[in-house]
């Protein structure tokens, strides 16, 4: 939920190809949403169709920029771990 000192606002859908991926992920970044950061909330949800939607919300500028660079490069280790983990050896 958006709180009213938080005006920045961006969502992130990521479609990761499979349920199980999916699940992977919100596995991988739930902890770090729950986690209390001064200027910045993150909220993970499920989308229909086997999609995780982020919403990150900011105080300002500075913060909404470090908490997406921060998401965006774990949701890409993690789907790049996964597509390595399930390439045939």
């Amino acid at each position: 939920m958006t709180e009213p000192n938080l005006p920045w606002t961006a969502s992130v859908r990521v479609h990761a190809g499979s349920p199980a991926v999916v699940d992977w992920l919100e596995q991988a970044l739930r902890p770090e949403a729950a986690r209390e950061v001064p200027r910045a909330h993150a909220e993970i949800r499920r989308e229909e169709g086997g999609s995780l939607e982020l919403t990150i919300s900011a105080r300002d500028s500075g913060a909404m920029r470090a908490a997406l660079n921060t998401y965006l490069g774990w949701i890409h280790l993690s789907l790049a771990t996964a597509q390595a983990a399930d390439r045939p050896k």
